[in-house]
Order: structure tokens, then sequence, then C-alpha cells
């Protein structure tokens, strides 16, 4: 709340003026009583402080007026009170919104951007609809605690000082008494509390669970579709919502248990109060008190049910965020994955980029890479083969730093790549996946995602580059046409020409290709390999393969097999030399014998 820190004293002042407003009009009655029924006084006679101090203020108001001018004058005294009184809440109240959302934006902010900072293992292990409601739902809920709360703590502990403050002006004795109920009502709501905040911290999970479950099964309808799983998926979220709901029904239960505890408070007090009024040897009085007095003091103690009322709902809505906190504060209490190291220096790609003896495994999982070793250099061509689960993939991972290696290192121009800036070692790469991620945002944004400044004319030249041009002139609104959540209005050679735009544009030194053509029927191929031959122009490239045909001018291809080069040499020297290479080889290319003279040619 630092940021908002004068926001929020704003609205704090503007809420103990409205409590203390209050306390001044229920003061302002007894003069208007005294008024209304002609007495001497509406006080008993053994505390009498508070009706001189009201004549004192008062005298210079009614001074010199008729019984009926002075009514009026008390009665427009009041309706001042009154008025200022809401206008100061009314305004306390806008402010407290004001720093509510504040504070709820730069949570989601700060969660967003500490997600953005963990490491790809992170995101493989978390479901997104759960981070989803961790930025939306459960970072709004910490509003309560943070902001609200505080601010209705605040104002209803000054409104309920003055009016016992007021209370203990007409009688201490019967205040007392009042507040007999109060340790028996404390006892229970803690109890209560308790149970609530059990309950709200199995809710959270659920509903984190249930919102999980809709971005999956929602994001995977073309799977559920193919597989006519339907009414199976129906039929099963209608369990889980209902088991949901019945979790919301404990919760609320015990949540709503907190209003009419207070009430029967308040309800027992106000017995007390006029049984104790009416039996003046239980206060030790030697009389009975006077209507008047027994008429303002209920006026008094029935205005407290309303702040007891409001603590009551604080702890309410502070058990429920407090359940949301710990979840928000156990994710931005975690460090991020992607710290540069102090002294971190700027990448450079002017001699090599040298795997030295790189191992890699994920966190608690085999090894994937296993003693890997080569360079790459400015200009050059470094293929990567090999069958599935063989490392490539995460092989490629590892140039711009996606993943750390678990032993060996990464160097550019000499410097490890630990060493160095992840912002610095991103811009040397440009990536072409498999999997063309692309967001729901116009052409124009897609293509220019790594170069926001880019400007129209740019874009369209490194379209026309990929072979995309044609296309997007020819969706409804051009370059500004929306592509739908992860481009599901194109097709996946659009899409993949649509990748190769961005790389192109990008201009990094270092191009990774990661089978960027394996999923595409012929016609997409071919364009889609034009594309990438114009790319790999007067660039470094890595390229895993799996089809063997669109690496033969490789300057060298590396085979791997089980996470280790097993071979490496180029197209024609690995074919030669038989092995790993050759099968992969012939077994793509079974129609067509391969004799040296074909090798060699």
């Amino acid at each position: 709340m630092r940021p908002h820190r004068w926001l929020l004293i704003a609205a704090l002042g503007c809420s103990v003026v409205a409590s203390l407003l209050d306390s001044v009009t229920l003061v302002t009655v007894v003069p208007l009583l005294k008024q209304l029924f002609g007495t001497a006084g509406v006080l008993s006679s053994g505390n009498t402080s508070l009706e001189r101090w009201l004549d004192h203020v008062t005298q210079p108001i009614l001074a010199g007026t008729t019984p009926d001018q002075a009514l009026a004058r008390m009665v427009a005294v009041l309706s001042l009170g009154l008025i200022l009184k809401n206008s100061a809440a009314y305004l306390g109240q806008q402010l407290s919104v004001r720093v509510q959302e504040r504070v709820v934006a730069d949570l989601r902010a700060r969660l967003f951007r500490q997600f953005l900072s963990f490491d790809l293992d992170f995101h493989r292990r978390s479901r997104i609809g759960e981070l989803v409601t961790l930025v939306m739902q459960e970072a709004g809920q910490v509003k309560n605690a943070v902001t609200s709360s505080l601010i209705a703590v605040v104002r209803n502990a000054v409104l309920i000082l003055g009016t016992f403050a007021v209370l203990f002006s007409i009688s201490a004795r019967l205040t007392i008494v009042s507040l007999l109920v109060l340790p028996p009502i404390v006892v229970g709501l803690r109890a209560l509390l308790q149970r609530l905040r059990h309950h709200m911290r199995i809710r959270m999970q659920e509903n984190a669970a249930v919102a999980a479950r809709v971005s999956e099964r929602l994001s995977s309808v073309r799977l559920v579709r193919l597989n006519g799983a339907e009414r199976q998926e129906a039929d099963t979220f209608e369990r889980i919502a209902r088991g949901y709901a019945k979790k919301v029904e404990r919760t609320t239960r015990f949540a709503s248990l907190t209003t009419p505890l207070t009430e029967l408070a308040g309800a027992l007090s106000v017995v007390l109060i006029l049984y104790a009024g009416t039996h003046p040897q239980l206060l030790g009085l030697e009389s009975t008190l006077t209507p008047q007095v027994i008429i303002v003091f209920l006026m008094a103690s029935l205005r407290l049910t309303s702040p007891f009322k409001g603590l009551s709902k604080v702890q309410t809505d502070w058990a429920q965020a407090m359940t949301s906190l710990e979840r928000v504060g156990a994710l931005l209490d975690r460090p991020p994955s992607e710290v540069d190291l102090p002294g971190a220096v700027e990448a450079s790609f002017r001699r090599d980029l040298v795997f030295d003896r790189v191992s890699f495994a994920y966190p608690g999982g085999p090894p994937v890479l296993r003693d890997v070793s080569f360079s790459l250099e400015p200009g050059r061509t470094v293929a990567l083969v090999g069958p599935s689960g063989g490392g490539k993939s995460t092989l490629a991972d590892l140039v711009p730093r996606l993943h750390e290696p678990t032993c060996g290192e990464l160097r550019f121009d000499g410097v490890p790549a630990s060493r160095c800036t992840y912002q610095s070692i991103r811009r040397l790469v440009g990536f072409v996946s498999q999997e063309t991620l692309l967001l729901h945002e116009s052409v124009h944004a897609n293509i220019a995602y790594g170069r926001r400044e880019a400007t129209r004319e740019q874009v369209e030249t490194a379209a026309r580059a990929a072979n995309a041009h044609e296309f997007i002139v020819a969706l409804p609104q051009g370059y500004d046409t929306p592509l739908g959540e992860r481009g599901s209005r194109l097709s996946g050679g659009q899409r993949q020409r649509l990748s190769i735009a961005r790389a192109l544009l990008r201009d990094a030194p270092i191009l990774v290709l990661d089978e960027a053509t394996s999923s595409l029927d012929a016609e997409s191929e071919r364009l889609v390999q034009v594309a990438i031959e114009r790319l790999m122009v007067g660039r470094t490239a890595l390229v895993i393969a799996h089809r063997l045909a669109t690496i033969r001018k490789a300057d060298e291809i590396l085979v791997m097999d089980e996470g280790r080069i097993v071979q490496r040499g180029t197209h024609a020297s690995l074919l030669a030399e038989g092995g790993l290479y050759r099968r992969l080889y012939e077994s793509q290319f079974q129609e067509e014998p391969v004799v040296a003279g074909e090798v060699l040619r």
C-alpha cells in the first residue's frame, strides 16, 4: 500500500471524520429532547458533565429564542451534522475504492511479472487456469484484507469509542451492564472464524482446480470432439461443479453466522438496558432513570450494532482474504528463476558459440543430455538429427537459456552464458519451432512481437520474404486482422510462415529451427522451406530436422541418441560411415537405394 499511502491516509481521515460526526449527531439528540419534552435535563442527576458541556455549546445557538425557534435550530444543527457526516463517509468510500483497486492492480501486475520470471519447469508443472485464478480472483480477495478491512476497522473503532464515550457520560454503570453480553459472543466468533478460514482454504483450492479444468478442456476442445467425449466431459464437470457448490455452501453457512450472532448480542444488550434501567437497585441508584435517559441510552446502544456488525464482517473478510493472501504471498516470495548475476555482461556472437561437456536433466528426472560438446561458428549450419526423445529440442532450448545446464557450460565468444544477461543472449537468437506460437492480436502485432517499434513497411517486407504477404492481404482486415487464440484462424503452414516472418524481422544472428516443417503438407512445406532458405542466408543456424532430406546441405550434422552425440559429420560422410544416421536415412527413403556413387554425388 506504500505507493498509495496518501490516498489511504485521506480515506482513513474521511472515515474518522464521518465516525466522529456520527457521535456528534447522537449527542445533538440530547438538547433536542430537552426542547421536545421541555425538561430541565435528560440525564441522571449523578452524571451532569455531558449536559453541562452541551448547555455551554448550544447556549450561543439557542440564546434569545422561543421554544419553537430553539427546536428549529436544533433540528437544523442535527440535519447539518448528518449531511456533513454522510458527505465525509461518501468521500471516504470513494477514496477507499480507489486505493483498493490500485493496490489490486499493482498486485496483479506483480504476480504476472513474477510468473514471467519463473523457468519453464514451473510453467510445465502449473495449470494455466490456477494461475489465472490467482491473478484475477485471489489477488482481488486480498484487497479485503489490506485496504477495506483496515479502513473499516478504523471507522468502526472510532464510532464505537465515540459512542461509548457518550454512554459512559450518561451512565457508567448502565454501560458496564450492557457489555456483559460481549465475552461469550467474542469467544463464539473466534471459534467460528477459525472454522471459516479452514473451509475457505479448501474452497479456494477447489475454485482454482475448477477454473484450471475449464481452461484445459476448452483449449483442448478439438481433442474432445474427435473422441466424442462431450457428454463425458460435461457430466464430469457437472460433478465437479456440484462438489464445489457444496463447499461454497458450507463456507457461506459459517460466514453468515457472524451477523446473527452480532445482532443477538445487540438484542440482549437492549434487554439488559431496559431491565437494569427500570431496576435501579441493580445499578446502585436510589431512583429509576428517567424515560429520557433510557431513550438516549437505547439510541446510543443501538448505534453500536452497526459498527459491531462491521467489525464482525471485517473478521469474516479477513479470514477469507488471508487464505488468498497465503497463496499469493507464497508466489510473490518465491525467488525469480531468471536473475542476472552481479556484473553480468552483454553477450556477443562474433567468433563462436560453444557447448562444452553439457549435461541436463529436468528436476527429479533422468538425464536428457549427456556430455554434449560442439561449436557453432558464424555463417555455418549445424543440424541435429536422431530418434524422438534423444534430447534435440532440449539442447536447442539451452541456446536462449530457457534452461540451464546441469553440468558443463555454454560460451558465447568465450564468455560463459551464465555470466551474460538473459536479454542480451535472447537478442542474439531467433527461434522457429514446430509449435507455432501466435497471440490473439493482429497479424502486424504478431510479426512485430520481437520488435514492437517496427513499421508497417518493415513488417510487410518480412512477410513477403516469408511467402506470407499474399494470404495476409486476402484476410478480412489484412495486416490488422485479429488471428484468434493461438492463431486459430490460420492453417498450419500460414502460422509457420508468420513465425518465420517474425524471425526475419527480428534479424538475430543465430537461428534455431526446431522441426519447423515436420507437420505440414507438401505444398505448405515447399513454401515454408523456401522462406526458411531466405531466412538462413547470412545467419548461423542450428537446425533440428526429422526429415533428413532438408539438412543435406548442413555444414555439420550431429546424430543424437539418448542424449549423446553418437555421430558427427556431413551428410555424405555419415552415409558412407553407416551407423544410426544411415539407418534413419534408409528408413525414410527405402524406395531410393543408396549406393556409393549417389552418396558421393
